[in-house]
C-alpha cells in the first residue's frame, strides 16, 4: 500500500476521532435537559475509533494516535521509518477537526473557549481536580492498556474480524475511567487539537499529554513483544 494512501487514511481517521469524540463533549455532554454526560462522551470516542478501524484500518492499520504508532513500532508491528509521517498527519487531522468543531460550536450564542473546548488538563484544570502525578500515572496506565489491547486484538492468533470492536470498547472503558481525571487523552493528537484553540493553560499543560501516552504506548509494545508475541509464527 502506498504511504500516501496510508497517510490519507490516518488523516481522515484522526479527524473523525477528534470531531466525533470532542464534538460530543463540546456540543452534547451537558446539553440542557438532555445531555449525554460522561457515558455518552466515552461511547462517542469508542465509536469513532471502531467505525474508522473498519473503514480504513485495512489501509493504514487504523492508528489515529501517535501513541499507538509508537507502541506498534516498539512491538515490531510497524516500521519505525513511518512513525513520524503518521504522527504529522494525525496531528493535522485533529487540528482540522477542532477547527470545524470551533466553527460549529461558536455559532451558538454564549459559546466560550474558556469553558475548555474538551481540552485535557491536570491540577485546577482536571475535571475532578486531580494532581499532576495522578494525571501522569493515569495517562500512562490507560494508554498502556489501550495499546496492549490493540496488539492483542490484531494478533494473528486472535479471532478474525473482531479487532475493531475490542479496540472501540477498550477506548470507551478508558474514557469512563479517565474523564474525571484528565478529561482523557491517551492520544497526543486528540490533546493537541483543542489545546491550540484554547491556548494559555491548555498549551502549557500539553507536555503531559504527549509524554505520558508515548511512554505508555511504548511500554505496551515492548511488553507485548517480550511476553505475548509468538515469535516463531512471526518468523
Amino acid at each position: 500500500m502506498p504511504l500516501s494512501r496510508k497517510l490519507a487514511a490516518e488523516f481522515f481517521g484522526t479527524f473523525w476521532l477528534v470531531f466525533g469524540g470532542c464534538g460530543a463533549a463540546v456540543l452534547d455532554a451537558a446539553f440542557p435537559q438532555f445531555g449525554i454526560g460522561h457515558l455518552g462522551v466515552a461511547l462517542a470516542f469508542g465509536l469513532t475509533v471502531m467505525t474508522m478501524v473498519y473503514c480504513v484500518g485495512h489501509i493504514s492499520g487504523g492508528h489515529f494516535n501517535p501513541a499507538v504508532s509508537v507502541g506498534l513500532a516498539a512491538g515490531g508491528r510497524f516500521p519505525a521509518r513511518e512513525v513520524i509521517p503518521y504522527i504529522v498527519v494525525q496531528v493535522l487531522g485533529g487540528i482540522l477537526a477542532s477547527a470545524v468543531l470551533y466553527i460549529i460550536a461558536s455559532g451558538q450564542e454564549g459559546f466560550q473557549l474558556s469553558a475548555g473546548f474538551a481540552s485535557d488538563g491536570y491540577g485546577v484544570h482536571s475535571p475532578g481536580g486531580y494532581s499532576l502525578l495522578a494525571c501522569l500515572v493515569a495517562e500512562i496506565v490507560l494508554t498502556f492498556f489501550f495499546v496492549l489491547i490493540i496488539h492483542g486484538a490484531t494478533d494473528r492468533r486472535a479471532p478474525i474480524g473482531f479487532a475493531g470492536i475490542a479496540i472501540g470498547l477498550g477506548l470507551t472503558l478508558i474514557h469512563l475511567v479517565g474523564i474525571p481525571v484528565t478529561n482523557t487523552s491517551v492520544n497526543p493528537a486528540r490533546s493537541t487539537a483543542p489545546a491550540l484553540f484554547v491556548g494559555g493553560w491548555a498549551i502549557h499543560q500539553l507536555w503531559l499529554f504527549w509524554l505520558a501516552p508515548i511512554i505508555g504506548g511504548a511500554l505496551a509494545g515492548f511488553v507485548y513483544l517480550g511476553v505475548f508475541e509468538d515469535r516463531a509464527a512471526a518468523r
